[in-house]
């Protein structure tokens, strides 16, 4: 067993507490003012001899330890029969979803992620710049890289890697080109992937 080295000013704040207002700080020796208070207070506090509780500092466990007094008892807690209640009430609705939902299993789960990923990937912002490439390219006449990219100010490759990425792989699109003589390729889309 370590002993704690206190200082007189320490050690009696530390046992006016203990004895006089149930580990309640709330005296202090007359020439511990100001500066000091805060210093003795901050030492008995970083050694966890006390604790603060809101804007109150009490005696911790260790300080009465320290002080070589027992621990004070836990207050005896009631119970709280409407609090009681509620939880069982929620333990029984919860137990009650449990029972009534499909087993978990691998297959299961991946088709739940599967699904609300698809959901996810597949809702498309109507007046985001992705919403208005797609309208371009659902035009008769399609659209060029150059087209969609004075309309959205993306650069060239950005509009190519939506093409691959998000067009293609998350949304199913199915996009065609065709360069027309002497022109620029124009861009469409034809209908979306069955299998997305």
């Amino acid at each position: 067993m370590t002993t704690i080295q206190l200082t007189p000013a320490q050690h009696a704040i530390v046992a006016y507490a203990i004895e006089h207002t149930d580990g309640k700080i709330v005296w202090f020796p007359d020439n511990v003012k100001g500066g000091a208070r805060k210093k003795v207070l901050d030492g008995l506090f970083r050694r966890a001899l006390i604790t603060s509780i809101g804007a109150d500092w009490f005696v911790a466990a260790e300080g009465y330890d320290a002080m070589g007094c027992p621990r004070p008892a836990p207050a005896p807690v009631e119970p709280d029969e409407e609090l009681e209640a509620a939880v069982s009430a929620a333990e029984a609705t919860w137990a009650q979803r449990r029972s009534d939902a499909k087993p978990r299993t691998r297959e299961n789960e991946r088709s739940e992620v599967s699904r609300g990923e698809a959901e996810r990937v597949r809702s498309i912002r109507q007046n985001s710049k992705q919403a208005e490439v797609i309208r371009m390219l659902k035009r008769p006449e399609g659209a060029t890289v150059r087209q969609i990219c004075e309309a959205t100010g993306w650069q060239a490759h950005t509009v190519r890697g939506t093409f691959a990425g998000a067009f293609k792989k998350k949304l199913g699109l199915v996009l065609v080109s065709e360069k027309l003589d002497g022109g620029e390729r124009v861009y469409r889309i034809v209908a979306e992937d069955v299998a997305a």
